[in-house]
């Protein structure tokens, strides 16, 4: 469904769900789109604070944007420019949602945009709702490399630290520019040979730290030997505003895959309605967040796949964005937000995977070819 206005077709969609994909996939296909009915039956119609954000980065990132909110922020209009990338770059990424949500969208947009950008994010680097800036630097630049990312010029910087409400934290992004992907097969997970992970605290004793680290252990040490949890207790301005601290893992496997978990505790909930009741609640003891995070991590290894649920999302962009040649992928179940972003895959690049579930390891095997996302502003060489 399609609405002239002047020139422009604008493809209609409604609600409020996927809008960081719409968005993203809107700006890789070169497609005109009009979001309506966005909260409309809310307590606080429209647009939240990161949505909006999100949009303001997208219009650092790419020349030529044409964004425009209505008076309720319930329904907005975007026309996407070109990805220029670009190098210090500042974005304020806000106190609604974390660094973490936006680095998704931001690394594949990045990946064709027509220099490398490094950007300087500031905000919540840990929470308990997105995944983690630790995760971004172990798990999903890594992940990036399958697909032809080059590693020089690739990285995250982690320069302060910051839990909500104040935020406070800041990390400096780097991602090169890619001509096009290539496509992969990637079904063989391995086996775990190693954990890796890493605790930090800010404005906590660092106590909190090692009694974490120390019941996480407790939980590896009878599965495999070789496991390292680092610490990174930060103070003064590198410590944010907030009292908080967190727990980051990942497994590496024999196979060259990742899997990764994390989570966080601030010391005062940032989200409105539940302030009050928040005061007064305990916060979790760090015993608890170091024994959780790992029996989390080995969870996310049992349900096989070559990445963790939080990552198929990315996987299936990627897959997608690939040149036309079939990609081969293993997952676990099936996430909501992986099916989700089938969903949006299909209607944005009209690339359809096929799904195979293989009974004998609980796993589903997915295949697409891809549609070709090409960079035009990158020369051949």
């Amino acid at each position: 469904m399609s609405a002239g206005m002047g020139k422009t077709t604008y493809k209609r969609l409604k609600g409020s769900q996927s809008f960081r994909q719409r968005l993203l996939l809107a700006t890789l296909s070169s497609t005109a789109v009009s979001i309506d009915d966005i909260r409309t039956d809310s307590t606080r119609p429209g647009l939240r604070p990161h949505e909006v954000s999100l949009v303001r980065l997208f219009e650092k990132i790419c020349d030529d944007c044409v964004v425009v909110f209505n008076d309720t922020g319930t329904r907005v209009t975007y026309k996407p420019g070109i990805i220029m990338g670009g190098r210090n770059l500042v974005h304020d990424c806000g106190l609604s949602r974390s660094i973490g949500y936006f680095l998704e969208p931001l690394i594949v947009l990045a990946l064709f945009a027509k220099k490398p950008l490094s950007i300087r994010l500031k905000g919540i680097t840990n929470d308990s709702k997105d995944p983690s800036v630790d995760t971004f630097r172990s798990t999903t630049l890594p992940m990036l490399k399958l697909f032809g990312v080059p590693t020089e010029g690739l990285e995250l910087k982690i320069e302060s630290r910051g839990v909500a409400p104040g935020g406070g934290g800041e990390i400096i992004l780097s991602i090169p520019t890619v001509q096009g992907l290539k496509a992969v097969t990637w079904i063989d997970e391995g086996m775990v040979k190693r954990i890796r992970g890493v605790t930090f605290s800010t404005r906590v004793s660092v106590q909190l730290e090692n009694t974490a680290i120390h019941s996480a252990r407790g939980i590896f040490n009878h599965l495999l030997p070789d496991v390292h949890i680092f610490t990174d207790h930060r103070t003064g301005p590198q410590a944010g505003k907030s009292p908080g601290y967190g727990m980051s893992l990942v497994a590496e496997t024999t196979s060259g895959c990742f899997i990764s978990t994390d989570t966080a505790v601030s010391y005062r909930g940032g989200n409105e309605e539940v302030e009050m009741e928040e005061e007064k609640t305990e916060i979790v003891p760090a015993e608890d967040l170091g024994e959780q995070t790992a029996s989390a991590l080995l969870g996310e290894i049992e349900q096989g796949g070559v990445v963790d649920s939080v990552h198929q999302g990315l996987l299936f962009l990627l897959c997608a964005a690939c040149p036309p040649d079939v990609s081969k992928v293993r997952v676990g179940k099936l996430s909501p937000y992986g099916i989700g972003t089938l969903r949006n895959i299909r209607d944005f690049l009209g690339v359809t995977f096929v799904i195979k579930p293989d009974p004998s390891t609980e796993t589903v095997i997915l295949k697409c070819v891809g549609c070709g996302l090409k960079n035009f502003s990158k020369k051949v060489s």
